[in-house]
């Protein structure tokens, strides 16, 4: 018997909605977790004129959900630790009939940084039985925000975050890749060193740096200031994907984005990511983070988005915990042959 080729959808691709998780934990958010709860919401209500968002929540949020968002966001009470949902959710994938089904990667809570997380490991499970999906079991740890793909076979990820030893101490490079291969079609897996500087909580996500536009098209943070400690890792990072071939033999085309929004809060100094957007359907949800940088940025995505509607989303918090646009949200590709 043929084994089942699974392939995961470029992000681009056509959704039938969107998944987030209400924030479970007012403790992690320092006495923010009323803003956190505010911005959650208002990304939510953004997405949801695009798109339908389910909105998983914590047994008992429902109503504080009920509240916030507007009616096109509905809610599925499950257990959960925390709300970012892009690294512990199911990736879905689809066969060569369009037949859906959702990967449960291992989700160790980015290396065991915040205990406990045995609900956030488990969510993925009970999420793809609450929709009747089919699940395909991973050894692998892997958050969805390590990963962009294009859909057509080519995958980008980090070393600094998929070879680190806090997530697969027993697999290397070729083992990693060839479950990609497996799990979500990949066949070619393009491996750029870092993530941003200030990304100290997931070791180095892609989806801080680097993001497929469409097939053959990334957009690339890069930094123009030889002082700024990102300037010789998103050089790097440049010339690995200048250099770089996708499974279709095609040089990428590199759309660079330079703005860095820095901004305060509290005692600390923080950074707002661009390209951590989400591509609803005909749109592009961006985090903002209320800074001069923002306009610019808005523009370059307009730009590389011609046929997307740019929507920009207050993300102060957001970035606080940890985060941004695509880090909160996870995409349910629509079924069916393309």
């Amino acid at each position: 018997m043929t084994e089942t080729r699974w392939v995961m959808p470029a992000e681009a691709a056509p959704h039938d909605r969107c998944f987030m998780a209400w924030p479970a934990r007012p403790e992690l958010w320092d006495g923010y977790a009323d803003q956190a709860r505010a911005e959650y919401a208002a990304t939510a209500n953004a997405i949801a004129a695009f798109e339908p968002v389910t909105m998983i929540a914590a047994p008992g949020q429902t109503a504080r959900v009920r509240a916030a968002c507007t009616a096109a966001v509905s809610v599925i009470e499950l257990p959960i630790d925390d709300s970012w949902l892009r690294d512990s959710g199911p990736i879905f994938v689809l066969d060569e009939e369009g037949r859906r089904a959702g990967v449960d990667f291992r989700f160790n809570s980015w290396g065991e940084r915040y205990l406990p997380y045995d609900k956030d490991a488990a969510v993925s499970e009970a999420l793809l039985a609450e929709l009747e999906i089919e699940r395909i079991d991973s050894p692998l740890v892997l958050e969805g925000g390590s990963i962009t793909v294009d859909g057509e076979g080519t995958l980008i990820t980090t070393e600094q975050c998929l070879l680190n030893p806090n997530r697969n101490t027993r697999l290397d490079r070729a083992a990693i890749e060839d479950e990609l291969r497996r799990t979500l079609g990949v066949e070619t897996v393009i491996w750029l060193k870092w993530g941003h500087f200030e990304d100290r909580d997931t070791d180095g996500h892609v989806d801080g740096v680097c993001a497929f536009v469409r097939p053959g098209v990334v957009l690339a943070q890069t930094c123009d200031d030889p002082a700024n400690p990102n300037y010789p890792l998103m050089a790097e990072n440049l010339e690995i994907l200048r250099n770089a071939r996708d499974a279709r033999s095609r040089a990428l085309e590199v759309i660079e984005l330079p703005q860095f929004a820095y901004f305060d809060l509290g005692d600390q100094r923080l950074m707002t990511s661009y390209p951590n957007f989400y591509l609803a359907n005909g749109a592009v949800i961006v985090p903002i983070a209320e800074h001069p940088a923002d306009e610019a940025a808005l523009e370059i995505l307009s730009t590389a988005f011609p046929d997307r509607e740019v929507v920009g989303v207050p993300s102060r918090i957001v970035a606080y915990g940890g985060g941004g646009t695509h880090c909160i949200t996870q995409q349910l590709p629509t079924a069916g042959r393309s």
